[in-house]
């Protein structure tokens, strides 16, 4: 599939209740100690959106800078720490900036910071928690921005879609994403027929699978 296709697919990737992924596929769900750090939101949070990556090594901040850079409306940036789970490379200056790209969201493979200023942007951000201390302003030898990084276990490519709700997240290519898409709606069409028979007292025998 190509970056044309891809408008196209978002929209119906969006549509996609994303737990119902997990009724077809068993790669590319995120680590779920990495949480939306938006709170509650009406309509709660919903995210899908081409990657932007950053691999981000020794506490480096001009990185994340570069990532910034590079973000386009409607990408996800995600950020690999190289391990690192307690310097925040996002807070409030971070989150406006990328806000101001017209970013879609922040995924973390980290730690986050400035938490209720972060909800204030509306912004949503991913992380495993939040910390008071932050990356510093230096360049970090091995970071580098739009390359293959590691995310909550899972290897996310440039372009990759990424889908977020307050369930996880789950990262996909976009090939894979169309594969799965028909298989993910018509099984969400078909939920609330199958809720209505439970709660009409249809014997589970004859509903559930066995």
């Amino acid at each position: 599939m190509t970056a044309a296709l891809l408008p196209a697919l978002l929209p119906r990737m969006a549509d996609v209740s994303y737990p119902t992924l997990g009724h077809f596929l068993e790669d590319g769900f995120v680590d779920p100690a990495i949480q939306s750090l938006l709170g509650d939101v009406p309509g709660g949070v919903k995210v899908a959106g081409p990657a932007v990556t950053v691999r981000i090594a020794d506490n480096d901040a001009i990185a994340m800078n570069h990532a910034l850079l590079a973000l386009r409306p409607g990408d996800v940036l995600v950020v690999d720490m190289s391990g690192d789970h307690r310097h925040a490379p996002v807070g409030a200056v971070t989150a406006a900036a990328a806000t101001a790209q017209g970013a879609a969201a922040v995924v973390v493979d980290g730690v986050a910071t400035d938490v209720l200023e972060l909800r204030q942007t509306g912004l949503p951000v991913f992380a495993r928690g939040t910390s008071c201390l932050t990356t510093k302003r230096v360049h970090g030898n091995g970071s580098a921005v739009n390359v293959p990084v590691q995310c909550g276990g899972v290897t996310v490519n440039p372009g990759d879609l990424v889908l977020g709700d307050a369930n996880g997240l789950v990262v996909l290519s976009p090939e894979a994403a169309e594969q799965v898409l028909e298989k993910a709606l018509a099984s969400d069409a078909a939920e609330p027929a199958l809720l209505a028979r439970i709660t009409a007292g249809e014997p589970l025998v004859s509903i559930l699978a066995i």
